[in-house]
């Protein structure tokens, strides 16, 4: 997603020096499979929760409902990202951005979508033009490579949510994390945009924000996601690409809620995570990726 990442916080005066991603990647990238690796099969590994309790460390404050009466134990949000119906059309990508104050770069996103062409040996290529955010031109919906395509489609991305997520083992101040409703943030005021969440996340979710830019609270040089928009979610709304996509692609909702459409649709349609065999445990499923979700 990133070009760049930023190095921890530097002292009183100095510059803030930058990392190119490739070389973050090329230092921790052999390391985070064997320590994720390791804790999947074990198990042994603490939650973000227990670490901060363990720490006695205090959070910054989450977001305030509206009426003061959302209750986080009550809620399961989950996504279903329907491949069949998504148009390529970038209005998601577009609205994130206003939504959340998401830097222009293209290259910069919370989500992003991607054109997936399958050809006859269903091999399959994987383009995101501009992050999607201005929709796919229409030479990149039949490549010229592509001489027999058996199929091809758009995949909306965002962070999973994964209930077992990687990012909050890497993080060494904690500044990652879970809520009660298990949502994965990250606290503004404790990141020192070291980067490691970003080599952890195998679904490549995650960006650094560079300098002189700002995430919606004001601080550059920290990690960013999608956080379902739970500023939104927490007040009955829906997140921003859910509620600006034309063709209902995004189906949002309450696992808790049988009858919410998120409920329906993981009962009624046929939906697979990304990555299953990693048992991060996503709460973002898919419809049509079937062939290529490992």
């Amino acid at each position: 997603m990133s070009d760049t990442v930023t190095a921890a916080a530097p002292g009183p005066g100095e510059a803030r020096p930058t990392l190119s991603r490739r070389r973050v990647l090329q230092f921790g990238l052999a390391a985070v499979p064997a320590v994720c690796g390791a804790a999947l099969l074990s198990g042994a590994l603490a939650t973000s929760h227990d670490v901060v309790r363990a720490a006695g460390s205090v959070r910054a404050a989450e977001p305030e409902p509206a009426g003061g009466t959302y209750d986080p134990s009550a809620h399961h949000w989950a996504f279903v990202m329907d491949t069949t119906t998504c148009i390529g059309c970038g209005r998601c990508v577009e609205a994130c951005k206003l939504e959340n104050h998401v830097p222009p770069d293209p290259q910069l996103n919370r989500t992003w979508v991607e054109l997936h062409v399958q050809a006859e040996d269903w091999t399959v290529s994987v383009s995101s033009p501009q992050g999607g955010g201005h929709g796919v031109p229409a030479e990149e919906t039949m490549p010229a490579a592509a001489t027999a395509v058996r199929n091809a489609y758009f995949v909306p991305r965002l962070c999973m949510q994964c209930e077992n997520p990687p990012c909050t083992w890497v993080c060494p101040v904690s500044a990652t994390y879970r809520t009660e409703d298990g949502i994965v943030l990250v606290d503004e005021k404790r990141c020192i945009g070291c980067g490691y969440c970003l080599i952890a996340c195998p679904y490549g979710a995650r960006y650094m924000v560079p300098a002189g830019d700002t995430t919606p609270k004001g601080v550059p040089g920290i990690a960013d996601k999608c956080t379902f928009c739970y500023h939104r979610i927490t007040r009955g709304l829906l997140p921003a690409c859910a509620e600006v996509c034309p063709v209902n692609a995004r189906i949002f909702g309450d696992l808790n809620d049988a009858t919410s459409p998120v409920s329906v649709a993981v009962r009624d349609k046929r939906v697979r995570a990304m990555k299953p065999a990693l048992g991060t445990r996503p709460r973002v499923f898919y419809t049509g990726l079937e062939g290529e979700v490992d």
